[in-house]
């Protein structure tokens, strides 16, 4: 939280996207008697396997379990995943028509067993150890809703942007008041920060940030209660962090794309940065890890206001004791 803040912290602090995931046995060990969905939607068990992979890992945060997509449901989004392709969504809108369908949430009460489960994870973890909420930010929620699935060129997505301005803002301006409702409510049931994560909007050029997606995300971070750190993170965004900075945040997430000193001085001084270790390079003999880890505290210079992660989540074929060992490496190295 220090560091949120750029204050003074006797270590860089750390903590792994995807941090309770398959690559943990314990977590498989849950998944097995469960789906994914239903995973999400029980707070206890959504609780176990937070606190679990928190308490294993050595980390400096907790980041609740849950998923971006939860929110689309109350919208009336049909949302399903599948084994082996991930998130589905049977009813995609493609038109100012089907943006109309699109219910605005008035209250977050479909949605109560996240905070639930946020305050199920806070009664378990230490008391000095935060808690993250999260949420899927405007863009990266729209690409879903537009394509229906993942995708790699984002065809439906930016057709509906371009041809239909009008309804892409009035689907982008509906998901984001959702968006400040979702957040808000976790804050009051416990979370300490919050991470937007705008995965996918590293597909768009500079100019269609500005344009298509940041008075979006700038109304959702400027709409969160102002004691709260929020973490603005995305992926591929080299080109965009100016921008993405420009549209909030306390903490902008730095991908391994660029070096960290680079991003940061994109983002700008007066910003905290996360990041930015290549996820891959957990699979790295420990030397080859440990001197990868060095790097990127050495470009951060010991300046207030880093939080050592990955550029993105951890692999589900990483090896646990790896990620144990990189945590360990990084309060060693940067102590004071």
């Amino acid at each position: 939280m220090r560091a949120c803040r750029r204050e003074a912290v006797p270590f860089t602090p750390i903590w792994l996207m995807r941090q309770a995931g398959r690559y943990m046995q314990e977590y498989r060990d849950v998944r097995a008697r469960v789906g994914f969905l239903e995973l999400c939607k029980t707070p206890a068990l959504a609780a176990e396997v937070t606190v679990t992979a928190a308490e294993r890992l050595g980390v400096d945060a907790a980041i609740i379990f849950a998923d971006i997509l939860l929110p689309l449901e109350p919208m009336g989004l049909q949302l399903e995943f599948t084994k082996g392709d991930g998130p589905v969504i049977h009813n995609p809108v493609r038109s100012a028509a089907d943006v109309d369908r699109l219910i605005e949430i008035e209250g977050v009460g479909a949605l109560q067993f996240v905070f639930e489960a946020i305050r199920h994870t806070r009664r378990a973890l230490r008391h000095d150890l935060p808690l993250i909420g999260f949420a899927g930010a405007p863009f990266t929620l729209a690409s879903y809703i537009v394509e229906g699935a993942g995708s790699k060129n984002y065809v439906q997505t930016k057709s509906l942007m371009y041809n239909d301005s009008g309804a892409w803002h009035a689907m982008m301006s509906l998901i984001s008041r959702a968006l400040v409702k979702y957040l808000n409510a976790q804050v009051d049931a416990g979370a300490q920060a919050l991470q937007l994560f705008d995965s996918w909007v590293g597909c768009l050029s500079p100019d269609d940030y500005r344009e298509y997606v940041l008075p979006h995300t700038r109304s959702v971070i400027a709409g969160i209660a102002s004691d709260t750190p929020v973490i603005h993170f995305g992926t591929g965004t080299g080109e965009l962090l100016k921008l993405i900075s420009e549209a909030g945040g306390n903490v902008i997430g730095i991908d391994w794309r660029v070096r960290l000193d680079d991003g940061w001085e994109r983002v700008g001084r007066d910003k905290a940065v996360m990041g930015n270790l290549d996820p891959v390079a957990l699979f790295a003999n420990r030397e080859q890890l440990r001197g990868q880890a060095k790097t990127i505290l050495e470009q951060a210079g010991g300046r207030p206001g880093h939080i050592f992660n990955l550029g993105h989540g951890i692999l589900p074929e990483t090896p646990v004791e790896n990620v144990i060992a990189l945590v360990e490496m990084v309060h060693e190295m940067s102590s004071k």
